[in-house]
């Protein structure tokens, strides 16, 4: 069994170039870091054996930001505010379903 059930990073890659688009370039992903750790934990889903969470650099997914990915299911979420962020915790760090509104890459029907 791994150390960690799962992982989250979220980008907080931020190049402050209105040239070249980034997911921290207002401070938007340091935000969610503060709110997705203090909620977690306040919910027990962070330690061995559970979730992990981590800043990253940039994750390659810019169009698509601010973003954040979870493993082993390699979810690709993007943001707008902690509403959206609260969705992601309860729904998928919580209860482990995908918030199909809030992917990078939407399924495909049928």
């Amino acid at each position: 069994m791994s150390y960690f059930q799962r992982h989250l990073f979220i980008c907080t890659n931020a190049r402050r170039d209105p040239c070249k688009q980034s997911c921290n370039d207002n401070g938007e992903a340091d935000a969610a870091v503060d709110f997705i750790k203090g909620n977690a934990k306040k919910m027990d889903l962070i330690g061995p054996g559970k979730l992990r969470i981590s800043s990253t650099s940039c994750l390659g997914r810019c169009e698509s930001g601010p973003v954040m990915v979870i493993y082993p299911e390699a979810r690709w979420y993007t943001y707008v505010d902690e509403e959206d962020l609260q969705e992601i915790l309860e729904q998928d760090l919580a209860g482990g379903k995908a918030v199909n509104r809030l992917l990078v890459d939407q399924p495909e029907n049928g």
